[in-house]
């Protein structure tokens, strides 16, 4: 509902802060990471996934994108609240917990208060796959598209597609038509080959 909160930083706790945006307050919650990486400035935008509740609607926010991403990974993990998520992301930094699910390390995210060991394997083989799928790069911020084949790819990877397969997809299709083909025709041709 919210993508993110962009305002004055009126209050900061490692718990959470408060952004006044537009004369209203929004309390949110953050991780230590997104605290350690908060500056004391005035200005403070924060990525946001609403938790709704029957009892409470909850802001959590994050310093990038690739944070929050991560976060919804770890959320749809059976028996992982967003309570669990943000403790998860306070223990230890997100390339971290990426790379301890990706090389299936069990003892370290057994580490995290609050996760045992069937939690830490139920993480690992949910997460795994999607992490695999989503690339080494899933942490780094939406980058800033600037040719058709970036564009195309970033499209492919949001529609479910690995990154890997098509990219190679595009190279074919950009190779076999000198590299003149819109963002629509690369998409289209690489989804008859896909």
């Amino acid at each position: 509902m919210y993508a993110y909160i962009d305002g004055k930083l009126v209050f900061k706790s490692p718990a959470y802060v408060v952004i006044d945006a537009g004369g209203v307050g929004y309390h949110i919650n953050i991780s230590l990471n997104t605290y350690s990486k908060l500056g004391d400035g005035e200005r403070c935008k924060l990525f946001t996934w609403l938790h709704v509740k029957e009892d409470a609607h909850t802001l959590y926010g994050f310093i990038d994108e690739g944070e929050r991403r991560l976060f919804l990974h770890l959320v749809s993990v059976s028996g992982i609240g967003p309570n669990t998520g943000r403790m998860i992301l306070s223990s230890i930094t997100p390339q971290e917990i990426q790379a301890a699910i990706l090389s299936g390390n069990v003892s370290q995210i057994q580490r995290i208060k609050g996760i045992g060991p069937k939690s830490a394997q139920r993480m690992i083989l949910e997460l795994q796959d999607k992490l695999k799928k989503d690339g080494p790069d899933t942490l780094i911020s939406v980058p800033v598209s600037v040719t058709a084949k970036d564009e195309a790819l970033s499209a492919l990877v949001m529609l479910g597609f690995a990154r890997n397969a098509a990219e190679k997809v595009l190279d074919q299709e950009i190779n076999k038509n000198g590299g003149t083909l819109t963002v629509e025709q690369l998409i289209k041709s690489a989804l008859k080959s896909l």
